[in-house]
């Protein structure tokens, strides 16, 4: 079993450090984006996830779950709150895992509609 560090980063499929990132959940484009850049762990964040290619917003705002790869973190919730058609904002801060390793995925459900994941790299 791999740990959540240097193993893990042939995983990153997300540069969120220099741009938004987006994934595909059937028609549905999810962009991701976290500023301020550089995204530093311990500092307030803002979340923004955009939705295209629904007509119809979902039956609840998404959220973002924040784990690390093959690590247990706890709950690190981020609470969506709509602010604009089909665009979501949320805070909160990434944790420093006192492993060291800078390894992190943000999961996005979209009620009713499915789930995404993000793996990006967080400055320490």
């Amino acid at each position: 079993m791999l740990h959540a560090g240097n193993g893990y980063r042939k995983l990153i499929n997300c540069a969120v450090q220099t741009e938004a990132c987006t994934d595909r959940i059937g028609d549905m484009d999810i962009r991701l984006n976290i500023t301020p850049k550089p995204i530093q762990a311990m500092t307030d964040l803002v979340f923004t996830v955009a939705l295209s290619g629904c007509y119809e917003p979902p039956v609840s705002p998404p959220y973002i779950d924040l784990g690390m790869p093959g690590m247990n973190m706890g709950p690190h919730r981020v609470k969506m709150k709509p602010i604009g058609k089909n665009l979501y904002e949320g805070k909160g801060v990434i944790v420093k895992c006192p492993s060291g390793h800078r390894i992190w995925k943000a999961t996005v459900p979209v009620p009713d509609i499915g789930k995404t994941e993000f793996i990006f790299d967080v400055i320490y």
